[in-house]
């Protein structure tokens, strides 16, 4: 991947408040981590100890250590892990990340208490993770899929995939595929287990979820996972001369840029982090950094994995009507920037036009999107019919996973530090500011 001379890189400093600048610097030699609120349905809150309580939540919303995560009736929310693991929360479901962290020898750690409700883990065996639930415990070093629904009597355990071992009030044993484990708190956890799983109402949710990520993150080779399968749905990438490998989502043209739609949110520690509003706005915004490029407009350039941005890094010679995008200078509540969040279509149609940049497409909705953006392109906008997420995962053989476009993979580097936008890689963060 080539880089930016010296000459060619400038610079827009981000604003921020003070205490937070203070805060980031021990930040980023601590072993804090930082996770993805990746799918967001109904309504869902969060609590991310500011001293407000819970909050509305949205789309790409970090999640912290010690945040609380709730979803209302008719919510669904979907936290997704640096390697690519989800955790899916049902309605009425609430969950508490009590730990994310890394050991001394560098290895992820998550712990989470499922206080409430039903949740789905996929768990892909790179890292490490503990589930609690009344006076059970689930620890996982190893891939496995499964569900478990809890209340303040009772908790069923199905296992879809892989073997899971459950630590508790009657000691240790071992949960097989395809059993079902149902534990009664009114008589100390004692457990019953059944050579069968019954199906719930949300099982087609995460399973069709869980192909999605599948399909799309396949031949990944950045560090992380997280966000992968996004990228290589909503956009393409592409061999720049003169910049190397670039991203750019399908539906944009020359006057748009990716800091119209989003929200700046506040975190007790770090300050304000902005949180895009675009279904694929993760990886692009904690890292890499965005470049305007002549005559084919903004695309992201990966890169800068070993540093967690607060804000997206912005490099090269910058349009002449850009204007930074700049964090609060103070407060705590939500700032919204532009519309604020995506908006969820309201028909069986949808028009896709030049610059919306797949805001409002949910996942997998819509077949070969490579191929929409053609149409796009040549006529300015195309109107199709718009499925529910996942609708054509059956047909989707003319959208075959595709590599990640990252030229070379890049593994075995060491956790990402938190630190400023732009203090670490050369680059500062930027945007367009509403």
């Amino acid at each position: 991947m080539s880089k930016l001379s010296l000459s060619k890189v400038s610079t827009v400093v981000l604003a921020a408040a003070a205490s937070s600048l203070l805060a980031l610097p021990a930040l980023a030699a601590s072993q804090a981590r930082i996770v993805r609120l990746s799918d967001v349905q109904g309504s869902v809150q969060i609590d991310k100890n500011t001293g407000m309580g819970f909050e509305n939540a949205f789309l790409n919303l970090p999640i912290t250590q010690g945040a609380h995560v709730r979803t209302r009736d008719r919510g669904r929310a979907e936290i997704e892990f640096e390697d690519g693991s989800t955790l899916r929360l049902t309605p009425n479901t609430t969950v508490e990340f009590s730990t994310l962290g890394l050991s001394d020898a560098g290895k992820r750690i998550s712990v989470i208490n499922l206080v409430e409700g039903m949740a789905y883990i996929n768990w892909l065996g790179k890292d490490e993770v503990s589930l609690n639930f009344l006076r059970e415990k689930i620890s996982l070093a190893q891939p496995a899929h499964f569900r478990v629904d809890t209340s303040a009597d009772a908790a069923s355990l199905a296992v879809f995939k892989g073997d899971v071992e459950v630590d508790g009030a009657a000691g240790k044993f071992a949960v097989d595929k395809k059993t079902t484990t149902k534990f009664d708190a009114a008589d100390n956890d004692k457990y019953t287990i059944a050579k069968n799983i019954s199906d719930a109402p949300l099982d087609s949710w995460d399973k069709d979820a869980s192909a999605y990520h599948e399909q799309y993150a396949k031949n990944n080779s950045s560090p992380y996972g997280y966000g992968a399968s996004d990228l290589n749905y909503y956009g393409a990438y592409s061999n720049v001369p003169g910049y190397g490998t670039m991203w750019q989502p399908y539906f944009t043209g020359i006057g748009w840029n990716p800091f119209m739609d989003g929200a700046w949110s506040w975190y007790p520690g770090y300050g304000y982090m902005f949180a895009s509003a675009y279904p694929w706005g993760w990886m692009p915004f904690r890292y890499g950094s965005w470049i305007s490029v002549p005559g084919t407009g903004w695309m992201w350039q990966p890169g800068g994995f070993n540093t967690w941005l607060t804000a997206p890094s912005v490099a090269g010679t910058l349009p002449a009507n850009f204007h930074p995008l700049v964090a609060p200078v103070e407060g705590t509540k939500m700032v919204a920037v532009g519309k604020g969040g995506s908006v969820s279509p309201i028909s069986s149609t949808l028009v896709l036009h030049a610059g919306s940049a797949g805001m409002g497409i949910p996942r997998g909705s819509l077949d070969n999107l490579g191929h929409l953006n053609h149409q796009v392109a040549k006529s300015g906008s195309a109107e199709v019919p718009l499925g529910p997420p996942f609708s054509t995962s059956a047909s989707r053989s003319s959208s075959a996973p595709r590599s990640s476009g990252f030229s070379q993979p890049l593994s075995g580097m060491a956790a990402p530090a938190l630190a400023p936008a732009g203090t670490s890689s050369g680059h500062a963060a930027g945007g367009s500011h509403h």
